[in-house]
């Protein structure tokens, strides 16, 4: 017990130094504040809900002690409460209904890795209302407190920048930030997720079996909320900000879905691994391969490209 408590200190000690880092302006620092939640899904996923509550807490406190109590509660609310709550879901587990006293142990049925994508786009959604409101309600009142922002700092640094080209940049925000800052939220719960349990396997401390992400789907209702969202788009107002959101959280997750997708239609590719290499390094460097996905995944949900190509090609997939 005293050794677990003793990850979890040091767990959310790592935690908040990460997410405090932001504000020192160093460029390295977003990639360590983008990672803030991994020792804390690391701890979940390895010692258990207990660990994790522990480590969020230490966080919360050490972040609150550092920076403040709003920094504090923002930390909470959007770092340390999904981190647990996404390790408590890898974790959750039933007995299969044929499963017997003897090997209910260790006959399990998983929490689906699909819901549980699902439960990041809700805390993807959740985090970019959260962080827009403030703003504004709508696009408008968002490009016009960026606005005014952005007039407030070129006056301060004494800058040269023109009004058109501030009123330019804060449209920009306004319009591109609904879609873009859920994308954004989905990948930092994503990747720190599936490196957390990364490490919990190579560690052995991992209690479910891994999963293979090749397979995963999306249920088919997102497809038809996806297109729901899309059309309300157009619709102006708050509801086309919410909507832009909602489509920019499924539109990762399709993406998900598209990757998940490549990995399957490249088996018999010469020279795979290359291949599959250039598309991450183009997706990070740029959103547009990341768009690319997001239609694989969805050409994917609709004409199921996966089923179609393993139909052809029986042999078993190779690990990896």
């Amino acid at each position: 017990m005293i050794a677990i408590f003793t990850v979890a200190l040091a767990a959310g000690a790592a935690s908040a130094l990460m997410f405090a880092s932001i504000s020192s302006g160093v460029l390295i620092s977003l990639l360590l504040a983008y990672s803030a939640p991994l020792p804390l899904l690391v701890v979940a996923l390895g010692w258990g809900p207990l660990a994790s509550v522990v480590s969020g807490i230490v966080a919360t406190a050490a972040l609150t002690t550092l920076s403040g109590l709003f920094r504090g509660i923002k930390f909470a609310l959007g770092v340390a409460l999904p981190a647990w709550w996404l390790g408590h879901l890898v974790l959750l587990g039933r007995p299969h209904n044929t499963a017997t006293p003897t090997d209910r142990a260790g006959n399990l049925e998983w929490y689906p890795i699909e819901r549980i994508l699902i439960w990041i786009l809700v805390i993807a959604v959740l985090t970019t209302v959260s962080i827009l409101l403030p703003f504004g309600i709508d696009a408008d009142a968002i490009a016009e407190t960026v606005r005014q922002a952005l007039q407030v700092v070129a006056r301060q640094a004494e800058t040269d920048w023109t009004p058109e080209q501030i009123t330019f940049l804060a449209k920009l925000f306004a319009y591109l930030a609904p879609l873009f800052l859920p994308m954004s939220v989905t990948l930092m719960f994503t990747l720190n997720l599936w490196l957390a349990a990364k490490v919990a396997l190579t560690s052995g401390r991992l209690h479910r079996p891994w999963t293979d992400l090749r397979n995963i789907v999306l249920p088919p209702v997102a497809l038809a909320v996806l297109a729901a969202a899309v059309a309300l788009c157009f619709a102006g107002g708050t509801i086309a900000m919410l909507a832009e959101t909602v489509a920019g959280a499924l539109l990762f997750a399709y993406a998900i879905v598209g990757f998940a997708a490549l990995h399957i239609l490249t088996l018999s590719a010469r020279n795979r691994t290359f291949w599959l290499a250039c598309v991450y390094v183009l997706a990070v460097m740029f959103y547009v391969p990341v768009l690319v996905m997001a239609a694989l995944g969805v050409a994917d949900a609709v004409l199921g490209l996966r089923q179609r190509f393993l139909q052809t090609r029986p042999p078993p997939l190779p690990a990896e």
